[in-house]
């Protein structure tokens, strides 16, 4: 645990002693946020939405793609179109910015508000 109370020291020995313990704490730290840093970038950090409607039969925007990109630029546009009658949802890769499947308009109008 960090940050444990401690007593003061007494003696020069004693301080270096908790300085040292100060040193391995801040060390673990260090480590940790490292690690945090390198995890983080393959989370989801850019979100981009477009909501739609494909169809001149159904009132509002019910449609929608969004975009989940991590900080490489990979992860999934996902669409969902609504009808009267049905709701059909598609999803697909992205990998740097760019499908291998062929993206719709509003699919294309979600990612590129992603990474903006």
């Amino acid at each position: 645990m960090f940050f444990k109370k401690k007593q003061e020291p007494e003696n020069l020995k004693e301080v270096l002693r908790q300085f040292g313990d100060l040193k391995k704490d801040l060390e673990k730290l260090t480590q940790g946020l490292e690690n945090l840093k390198k995890d983080s970038k393959v989370h989801i950090q850019k979100v981009g939405i477009v909501r739609y409607n494909p169809f001149s039969n159904v009132g509002g925007d019910q449609s929608f793609s969004i975009a989940l990109l991590d900080n490489n630029k990979n992860g999934v546009v996902i669409t969902s179109l609504y009808a009267q009658d049905s709701n059909r949802v598609y999803a697909k890769s992205i990998k740097q910015g760019q499908s291998e499947h062929s993206l719709s308009d509003e699919e294309k109008r979600a990612i590129a508000k992603a990474l903006e």
